[in-house]
Parts: structure tokens; C-alpha cells; sequence
């Protein structure tokens, strides 16, 4: 029997030829704290069930992983499928992420008791082990199965598929269509849970791979979910609210109607947020947080410019200027600097320049040097007036910490968040975290020349951050502004791909290239000639009126 040469961990093993890594996987199970649920050969992502037939250097993954953890959401969602089917006979549309689980709707109302024969249903399908199994068939094949069965979600974003074959997963009697790898088997998906929203939505937890990869207690944030649900209402009204409505606008010539329309709606709010602040007397500062790539540059300008329309005067302070003396900041366990840190600034420092100017008083801001590592006082003194208003943007804008001296009447805040509510057809969605690491991709190769390599190598550090300074801190806002625009992902398209096809095949962020690319595919290029040049997403693409 032929046999192959496989190193795994710098260490080289011999295999027969024609081994599966569901099977080499078995021989170091013990290297990892959960199961094995994915794989990779020569850095390339690989499901279990994928065949060794020469030499090659191999990995594994368990949920724990960034990758393991899709995999893991994948194969629940399917058993997930599978289960209403069973119990209800009826679909489910899986829409976006909520509270570190994922907010599902369903088409038949349900009860907390025919969610919790749902669960027991999956428990089952998960006890029984059962296989998932791959298939590749060809487009039309495919397309002409999911018409048969009037699935005309899967129809519709085939139609726009550029391959000739296409990849059906098999549980039981269930052929569906996903854009992510699966599991080899049900077997290996143990915690999960199922929590009651309404008659018609719930939501699906897993464990976190930010929560010491566990299942988070769920919390309702109510704005947040609020602003989800209006801006779905939103799209459903315009008929886009998957990439495939996305596309037929593109290929039939109407996408700019979209592009102003979607523009318009977003200024509007904007401008209704300012028209609040104008009408509260009391507010003398406003707080801008949001995660990476969010938005914040672009949208703090066009709000000091709506503000100006009310006659009022923003100021605009930055949190930076305000970080302690170099050797003073917090260090990370690698010994780094933790510049994300509450603590890497003077917080005493800046709420005493905060209440000396709204006592009227002369104060000179600091200038913080990146170079010396210290703050420098430079600038003229300046002081307040009747219709001025200070504009504090930054990562801890929202805690209550940065500002402590100043009382909450005086404060508006504002929490800003691209809420994805785009999907690729029921049972995929889009991340709200892959929009923004596409939008960061374009915007740091742009004006820093990163590469998309440097900035997913960076997004990890990032990704911890938010989780600990921003997310725990968005039902401190007074009003959550939702940054995304429906047709940004074909937009963001032709900038990022040649990015990410410049990614080598052994460079360790490979394995995500290839999923980015994966979600790409399906999109058509949205043009960019009637995109406004105060437009969000000129941020990142360029040519804005706020930025390069």
C-alpha cells in the first residue's frame, strides 16, 4: 500500500495513502481540550472528511478556535434546521448576531414549550451521532432540486454562483447549501442553547470563544435589538434582504436608486439625533463609541455639521491627547502596551480640563507626543460659550469611567455599530464582524499601506478590546446609530479581493483569506459613481469629503 509522509507539530508520521484527517485526528484527540471539528493540510482549511494523497504538513482545530468555532455555528445551525422540520414541519430564517448568540426567526409561531421539544429534538439528532455528509453536485443540479421543493432562498443566491458545482451537506433527509465548512457528524456539537424572544424568534447560543468558550448568560439589549429589527423592517420594505435581492438590483441597473436612498435614510437619522440634542438645553457634551471600523471619523463630522445647521458650536476633544506618560501605561502579558486600556489614560487629567471648561474657565489642552511618549501643552487656551458643545469621540466614550465628574444630564451618548442585517439566503448570514474586517482591510492598506495579511493578523488583538472596552458598555448610549449601508459589501468587494489573493498560501491568516473570499464570491461589484463623498463608506474606499 502506498503510504505519504504527514508532519503535524514539526513532528513527521506515515500514513497510508488515501487517510482521511478524520482518522489521523483520533491519533492526537488529546492535544485539545474539545473535539476535533476541522482541519487543515499545508494551511489550506479542510473539513475532516477531506483525503490525504501525498505529503503535506497538517492541522487541527476544535471550537476553541476562531475556525473551529464557524464550524461549530455551522453544524448547529444545521441540526438546528433539522430539528424544526421534524418537530414543526416548518423553516427558520437565521438572521444576525445578538449577545453573543444569533437571533433566529421563525415562520410557524412557536411556544417556551415547542422551543424546549426544538432543544430535545436536538439533543437527539446530536446523541445519535449522526453523519453529515458532502456532496458535489453541479449548480443547475442543485438549482433544480431547491425549485422542487419551492426553496427559492437557495434558488436565487445559486443563480449567482460562479461555479460550475456546488457542495450540498446531507444530514439525513436535509440536503442544504452552506457557505462554510461543516462538521463530519452531529456528534461533536454538545452545548447549545435555545432562548425565547416571542411568538415568532429566538435566539441560539454556543459557546464563545471570548467568554473562556462558553455559553454567555443572555442579555436583552433593547436598543440594540430594536435597531436591528427597524433597520430589517427597513430592507424587507426595499425587498433586499439578502445578497442575492442585492445582487438582481446590481444586474438590473437600479442599484443607485438604492445607494441615495440608503444614504438619505441614514442622514436623516443622523440629523434627527442632532435635532435632539439641540433640544435638550442641559447636554454640554457628546460621547461617540463603536467597535473597529465603525464609522466614527465620518460620522462625528457630519454631526458637528448638522449641529452648526441648529446654530450651535461642536467642539471636538480627543481622548488621545490625554493617554499617560509612556512608561506609566499598562502592560498586556506579553509585556506590550495595552493602549486599549482605560488606564492608559489620565482620566483624573481630563475631567478636571472637562469641568473647568463648562465652569467657563481658560483651559489649554494637551497635545499628546507619540514619539517622546508624553503630552505637551502647545495649544492656545480656549473656553466656552453659550451654543458651544464639546464632541468626545474614542474606544471608552460610553463608560462611565472617562467621565465620572460630569453628570449625566450633561451627556449625551451615542453608540455606533454597522448592524448587518444582510444575509446570503436563510441559514447563512453575514457577520456584522466581517463587514467591519472588510471595511478595515481596505482602509488600513489605504492609509497606512497595511497589508491584509498585517491587518488580520492584528484583528484578534482588536476583536479582545471591544469585547472588554466597547460591547459591555452599548446600554450606557442614549441613542445607538447604526452605520451600515445595505449595499457596502458590493462595494467593499474590488477593493479588498486583490488584497486578500495577495495572501500567500503558507502566510498563518490563509485559512481566513479563504473564508473572506468564500462570502465575496457571491456578490456582485456595486458601482461607485453616485456614492456621496460625505458617504460612510468613503472612509474606507476613499475619495470622502471628511477623509483622504
Amino acid at each position: 500500500m502506498d503510504s505519504i509522509k504527514v508532519k503535524y507539530k514539526n513532528k513527521e508520521y506515515v500514513y497510508p495513502k488515501g487517510i482521511t484527517l478524520l482518522d489521523i485526528s483520533k491519533d492526537f484527540k488529546d492535544d485539545y481540550s474539545e473535539s476535533i471539528v476541522m482541519g487543515s493540510v499545508n494551511e489550506r482549511p479542510c473539513e475532516l472528511s477531506f483525503k490525504l494523497t501525498s505529503n503535506c504538513n497538517i492541522n487541527f482545530f476544535d471550537f476553541t478556535s476562531s475556525i473551529g468555532n464557524r464550524v461549530y455555528e455551522s453544524g448547529l445551525i444545521f441540526i438546528l434546521v433539522e430539528a424544526f422540520e421534524n418537530v414543526l414541519k416548518s423553516e427558520i430564517e437565521v438572521k444576525y448576531s445578538i449577545d453573543k448568540g444569533i437571533y433566529v426567526q421563525t415562520e410557524k409561531k412557536i411556544s417556551q414549550d415547542l422551543l424546549n421539544q426544538v432543544y430535545d429534538e436536538m439533543k437527539s439528532i446530536v446523541e445519535k451521532d449522526l453523519p453529515i455528509q458532502k456532496n458535489l453536485v453541479s449548480r443547475m443540479e442543485a438549482i433544480n432540486y431547491y425549485k422542487s421543493i419551492n426553496n427559492y432562498d437557495k434558488v436565487n443566491v445559486l443563480k449567482y454562483s460562479v461555479n460550475t458545482n456546488v457542495n450540498l451537506y446531507r444530514l439525513n433527509d436535509n440536503y442544504d447549501y452552506f457557505f462554510s465548512y461543516l462538521p463530519v457528524s452531529t456528534g461533536v456539537i454538545k452545548e447549545f442553547r435555545l432562548t425565547y424572544i416571542d411568538e415568532n424568534s429566538f435566539v441560539l447560543r454556543y459557546p464563545n470563544i471570548y467568554y473562556m468558550n462558553k455559553i454567555p448568560v443572555y442579555k436583552h439589549h433593547e436598543k440594540l435589538f430594536n435597531e436591528f429589527k427597524e433597520y430589517d423592517n427597513w430592507c424587507k420594505k426595499l425587498n433586499v434582504e439578502n445578497v442575492s435581492e442585492l445582487n438582481n438590483k446590481v444586474s438590473k441597473g437600479n442599484i443607485n436608486d438604492l445607494i441615495l436612498l440608503s444614504e438619505n435614510i441614514q442622514n436623516n437619522t443622523l440629523f434627527k439625533i442632532a435635532e435632539k440634542i439641540n433640544n435638550n438645553k442641559k447636554l454640554k457634551i457628546i460621547l461617540l463609541a463603536g467597535p473597529s471600523s465603525s464609522g466614527k471619523t465620518t460620522t462625528s463630522r457630519k454631526l458637528e455639521l448638522f449641529l452648526k445647521g441648529f446654530g450651535m458650536n461642536p467642539i471636538a476633544i480627543s481622548v488621545d491627547d490625554y493617554f499617560v506618560d509612556r512608561q506609566k501605561t499598562p502592560k498586556l502579558p506579553d509585556g506590550s502596551y495595552d493602549f486599549e486600556s482605560i488606564k492608559a489614560i489620565d482620566t483624573e487629567s481630563f475631567n478636571k480640563d472637562l469641568r473647568d471648561l463648562l465652569d467657563l474657565k481658560e483651559v489649554v489642552l494637551p497635545t499628546y507626543n507619540f514619539i517622546t511618549g508624553k503630552r505637551e501643552y502647545v495649544n492656545e487656551s480656549i473656553k466656552l460659550h453659550e451654543n458651544d458643545i464639546l464632541i468626545i469621540e474614542g474606544l471608552h466614550a460610553l463608560n462611565e469611567e472617562l467621565t465620572y465628574s460630569i453628570e449625566k444630564k450633561n451627556k449625551f451618548k451615542i453608540y455606533l455599530c454597522p448592524l448587518t442585517v444582510l444575509s446570503l439566503d436563510n441559514h447563512n448570514r453575514i457577520r456584522t464582524t466581517d463587514n467591519r474586517l472588510l471595511r478595515r482591510i481596505v482602509r488600513d492598506n489605504r492609509t497606512r499601506g497595511y497589508s491584509a495579511s498585517e491587518t488580520l493578523s492584528n484583528w484578534s488583538r482588536v476583536r479582545e478590546g471591544e469585547e472588554m472596552y466597547v460591547f459591555p458598555f452599548q446600554d450606557e448610549a442614549d441613542v445607538i446609530f447604526n452605520t451600515s449601508l445595505i449595499y457596502e459589501l458590493g462595494v467593499l468587494k474590488p477593493y479588498v479581493e486583490p488584497l486578500l489573493f495577495s495572501v500567500k498560501e503558507n502566510d498563518p491568516n490563509y485559512k481566513e483569506v479563504v473564508r473572506l473570499l468564500n462570502l465575496l464570491k457571491n456578490v456582485l461589484p456595486v458601482p461607485t459613481d453616485f456614492i456621496p463623498r460625505d458617504s460612510i463608506i468613503r472612509e474606507f474606499i476613499g475619495g470622502g469629503y471628511f477623509t483622504n
